[in-house]
């Protein structure tokens, strides 16, 4: 997971596990991969389509709409590194029954949607 930067468009400070947009042409799957490399330095191994999910909230006033496709994958600890250093304030590693606060708003719900999906986390 990372802490997100004061540079974040929105979440601040709170932890998370990575997100990012599609470019144009990309499917879910090259854009998770991109998105993997990009935020921390290493290839993803085989993903795991897990679900999609609304994530509607607020950013200051403004209300946001997005849209969420949800994978999981493994990778090698030895490799992973800051790649976004303007976005991410730091990272670490955590057991899900011990994660560090302030939590992004959506991780909790993306993990469930993980474990519905019956990746062992």
């Amino acid at each position: 997971m990372h802490r997100r930067s004061k540079n974040c468009r929105d979440e601040k400070g709170r932890w998370d596990c990575g997100s990012g947009s599609m470019e144009f042409g990309e499917s879910f799957e090259e854009a998770a991969r991109r998105e993997i490399h990009e935020e921390y330095c290493v290839k993803p191994r085989k993903l795991n389509f897990c679900g999609v999910t609304n994530v509607i909230r607020k950013n200051s006033r403004q209300k946001t709409h997005w849209i969420a496709a949800i994978f999981a994958t493994k990778v090698n600890p030895e490799h992973i590194k800051i790649g976004e250093p303007h976005k991410m304030k730091e990272i670490g590693w955590f057991l899900t029954a011990k994660l560090p606060r302030p939590l992004h708003s959506m991780l909790l719900k993306h993990l469930g949607v993980v474990r519905k999906a019956g990746v062992k986390i």
